[in-house]
């Protein structure tokens, strides 16, 4: 089943957009290439300047996994990070069919 990634960046200034643009038109053009990639679409956020969504979304999660973990982003990751000064935040979800079915941790 798709997955979608959830990424949430700030970025304080223009100055510091100049330099994280180039870093991740690398990211998106290179995730577009790799297997299992679906599509993907950035937000920028309306009421809270220099904040930016990216859904990404994925055939699977193992799909995501080996993109994540492969050297190729990792390298651009750390300078993405380094940049903003702060690690990039990422969640995932799958979509819910019928409604939302309850998860629990079943350890209580």
């Amino acid at each position: 089943m798709a997955v979608s990634i959830i990424i949430r960046r700030s970025v304080k200034d223009e100055t510091m957009a100049g330099r994280l643009a180039p870093l991740i038109v690398q990211l998106r053009s290179r995730a577009t290439a790799q297997p299992g990639f679906l599509t993907d679409q950035t937000f920028s956020c309306l009421d809270c300047e220099g904040e930016y969504l990216i859904i990404s979304t994925w055939n699977s999660l193992e799909d995501w996994n080996k993109w994540i973990y492969s050297e190729e982003r990792m390298a651009i990751q750390r300078q993405v990070d380094e940049l903003l000064g702060e690690k990039t935040l990422y969640r995932y979800y799958e979509a819910v069919v019928g409604g939302i079915p309850p998860r629990f941790n079943s350890d209580s």
